[in-house]
């Protein structure tokens, strides 16, 4: 497939093809399920100094995984948020691609790849998009939480594909370049990690 096609694919973003309808009690178990899980940990909270404690370092000291957790509900329950099925249609993969580029340079935290014009952005790891937006000295960018606990940005871009806390697949279009540069920075729990680890 063409980069010109896939580039008209990503602004006609619906697929025509129905998904098939779950059934109304299987919604309502995962419902309750999602309720007696956060009413646990309220009670936890409110109960026993010691789970209040352990819980608020988790959530608040340390880079909780909320790409691990979708991952877990979404195998389990199917989709990662209740009711999905009944308002979103589902997209057809057709992007299936490999983080390609002809140079890299050491660029602030992290690393400039020089690559194609206009070039068709893979996602390197599947995980969680947690921001959408300008960052200086990068450009229009997208941090990805990926499974790993790895924060990876993806700078210098000019067309996005995905939106606001939308969980990616490896190798599926997050967007298109501004130009013949792409920044990478990774990042864990706000610490800059060597990118040459995580390149080839």
């Amino acid at each position: 497939m063409s980069p010109e096609t896939i580039r008209k694919e990503m602004k006609l973003k619906k697929s025509k093809t129905k998904q098939p309808k779950k059934t109304k009690n299987f919604i309502w178990i995962r419902l309750m399920i999602t309720t007696i899980l956060t009413l646990a940990i309220f009670i936890g909270i409110k109960q026993s100094k010691t789970f209040k404690k352990e819980f608020y370092k988790q959530v608040y000291e340390t880079n909780f995984s909320f790409a691990y957790i979708n991952n877990v509900y979404k195998n389990l329950f199917g989709n990662p948020i209740p009711f999905q099925e009944l308002v979103k249609t589902p997209v057809q993969a057709t992007f299936k691609e490999k983080l390609t580029y002809k140079q890299k340079e050491n660029y602030k935290e992290g690393v400039k790849l020089t690559v194609e014009d206009h070039y068709l952005v893979p996602i390197k790891n599947s995980g969680l998009v947690v921001f959408i937006g300008e960052k200086e000295g990068y450009g229009k960018t997208v941090i990805i939480q990926q499974m790993n606990g790895i924060d990876l940005w993806y700078g210098g871009l000019k067309e996005i594909n995905v939106k606001l806390y939308d969980y990616v697949e490896e190798g599926s279009l997050l967007g298109e370049t501004e130009n013949q540069n792409l920044f990478l920075v990774f990042k864990k729990e706000g610490t800059v990690l060597d990118y040459k680890e995580y390149l080839s």
